[in-house]
C-alpha cells in the first residue's frame, strides 16, 4: 500500500480522490498554479506545492514539474486525476522511470487506446461492433473524398489522438468537405500536437452509452452510463441505467467489454463508451482513466471507484467481486458549469435523501478563467428514474451558488421538458431543444 500520492490535477476531482486517501489512510499532496493558490484541493491535501501560472501549458501540463513535485515530498505515486495528463503516454512512462507508482493503465495501453485509429482496430479485433468508416487516417483531401464517397453523406471527421469534441466536425455533403477537414486537422494539431484525422459515417441521434470497467486480472463491469444529453460534444446529465438500453443489449456490451480488457491486461478503473442506434450498437473509444460522471455508477453499484482504482494499480487487486456486482436503483448527474469567472459569495449545497454535490466550490473562493467550467456536479440516487427525476428537479432547486452565473436553471429546465421525461432522445437532443427555444422566441415576437 502506498503511504503518499500526489494528484496531478485541480478542481473538484482533485478533492474527490483526496476524500477517498483520507478513508484509506494515504496523505496527499496537492500541486496548483497561482490561479489555484486558494483551491479546495489545496486546503484539504496534506501538503501542496506550487507548479506554475495560471496558464496550464504553463503549470499542469509540465509533466517534469509534477514529477519534481512527487520526488520533493516524497511521494510514492501520482493520480492524473481527468484530463490533463491523465492518458498521456509518456508522462505515465516518465513517472514509472522515475521510480513512481501510476494510477492507471501502462503507458503502452495509453498509448494504443489514446489512437482512436488503433483502438477502432483493436475492438474490432475482438468482436465488438464498429462504425463504418476509414480503417487508418486519411492523409490528404483526395483520400477523404475517396473515403466519403464509398460511406456516403453524412460523415464525421475526427481527431485521431482526440477527444472531448475538439478536432470534431460533421460534414453533411461533398462540397464542405475540403474547408472541414481543413477546420478538423488544425483544431486536432492544436489539441493534442497530432493532426491526424479519421472518418466515420455519421450517425445522426443515437445514444451516447458507456459501460463503467474496473480491472486487476479480472474485469467487473459496473452498468452502463447515458451520456447523450450534450452541447457541443460536452456531456451535460449522465444517468445510470441507460433508459434506451435493452437487457439484452446490455449484457451483450458487457461481454464485449469484459473480453476487450481482459485480453488487452487492463488494469485500473475505465470506460468503454458505445454509440447504439435503434438495436445496434457500435464501439466508439476507451477513455483509459476516471470519468467525470463516475459517481452515478458508484451510486448504483455501492462502489468507490477511486479506492478499487487505486488497490488495481498499486496492489493488483480489487475489492469488489465481477461475478456479485448488482445494479439497484437508478442515478443521476447534472454537471453544473460556470458561465463566468468570478467570486462565489454564497453557496447552499442541497441535501437530503439520495443527494451528493461534488464540488470545489466554497464561499469566497475565487472561479478563475483559465480552466474547464465545471465547478460541480449534482448527482441523485433512488428507487427508479421518476423519483429520481423529483429527487433531481428537488435538488437542483435547492442548489445556490451566488456570485457567478451557472448553468443550473438550463439543466433544471431540460429536467422539466416531456420528451427528455420520456427518456426517448438521443446526442441530437440539446441541438433541437434550442433550435425550438430558438423558433418559439422568433414566433412570440
Amino acid at each position: 500500500m502506498i503511504k503518499r500520492l500526489l494528484i496531478a490535477n485541480r478542481g473538484e476531482v482533485a478533492v474527490r480522490i483526496i476524500r477517498t486517501c483520507r478513508e484509506m489512510g494515504i496523505e496527499t499532496v496537492a500541486v496548483y498554479s497561482t490561479a489555484d493558490r486558494e483551491g479546495l484541493h489545496v486546503r484539504l491535501a496534506d501538503k501542496a506545492v506550487c507548479i506554475g501560472p495560471p496558464p496550464s501549458a504553463q503549470s499542469y501540463l509540465l509533466g517534469n514539474n509534477l514529477i519534481m513535485a512527487a520526488i520533493h515530498t516524497n511521494c510514492d505515486a501520482i493520480h492524473p486525476g481527468v484530463g490533463f495528463l491523465s492518458e498521456n503516454p509518456d508522462f505515465a512512462r516518465l513517472v514509472l522511470d522515475k521510480g513512481l507508482g501510476f494510477i492507471g493503465p501502462s503507458p503502452e495501453l495509453l498509448a494504443l487506446l489514446g489512437d482512436k485509429v488503433q483502438a477502432r482496430s483493436t475492438a474490432q479485433h475482438f468482436g465488438l461492433p464498429i462504425t463504418p468508416g476509414t480503417k487508418t487516417a486519411v492523409k490528404d483531401y483526395a483520400q477523404a473524398l475517396d473515403a466519403v464517397r464509398t460511406l456516403g453523406f453524412p460523415v464525421i471527421l475526427k481527431a485521431a489522438a482526440g477527444g472531448g469534441g475538439k478536432g470534431m466536425r460533421v460534414v453533411q455533403e461533398e462540397s464542405e468537405l475540403s474547408e472541414q477537414l481543413v477546420i478538423a486537422q488544425a483544431e486536432a494539431a492544436a489539441n493534442f500536437a497530432d493532426p491526424r484525422i479519421f472518418i466515420e459515417r455519421y450517425l445522426k441521434n443515437p445514444r451516447h452509452v458507456e459501460l463503467q470497467i474496473l480491472a486487476a486480472g479480472k474485469v467487473a463491469v459496473l452498468g452502463e452510463r447515458d451520456c447523450s444529453v450534450q452541447k457541443n460534444h460536452q456531456k451535460l446529465i449522465e444517468e445510470s441505467p441507460s433508459p434506451g438500453v435493452s437487457a439484452g443489449m446490455r449484457e451483450q456490451m458487457a461481454h464485449g467489454a469484459t473480453k476487450l480488457f481482459q485480453e488487452l491486461g487492463y488494469r485500473g478503473a475505465g470506460t468503454i463508451e458505445f454509440l447504439v442506434d435503434q438495436e445496434e450498437f457500435y464501439f466508439m473509444e476507451v477513455n483509459a482513466r476516471l470519468q467525470v460522471e463516475h459517481p452515478v455508477s458508484e451510486w448504483v453499484t455501492g462502489t468507490d471507484i477511486v479506492r478499487e482504482q487505486i488497490l488495481a494499480c498499486t496492489e493488483g487487486r480489487m475489492e469488489i467481486d465481477p461475478q456479485t456486482v448488482l445494479l439497484q436503483g437508478w442515478a443521476m448527474e447534472c454537471r453544473i458549469n460556470a458561465l463566468s469567472p468570478g467570486r462565489v459569495t454564497d453557496l447552499h449545497i442541497p441535501g437530503g435523501p439520495g443527494v451528493r454535490f461534488d464540488t470545489c466550490l466554497y464561499t469566497g473562493c475565487i472561479v478563475p478563467p483559465h480552466y474547464d467550467a465545471m465547478v460541480g456536479k449534482l448527482i441523485v440516487h433512488g428507487p427508479n428514474r421518476e423519483r429520481v427525476l423529483a429527487r433531481m428537479d428537488r435538488a437542483l432547486a435547492e442548489l445556490r451558488i451566488e456570485g457567478i452565473p451557472t448553468n443550473r436553471s438550463e439543466q433544471a429546465g431540460i429536467l422539466q421538458e416531456s420528451r427528455f421525461r420520456s427518456g426517448q432522445f438521443g446526442t441530437a437532443y440539446y441541438e433541437e431543444r434550442e433550435k425550438q427555444i430558438l423558433q418559439e422566441a422568433l414566433h412570440a415576437r
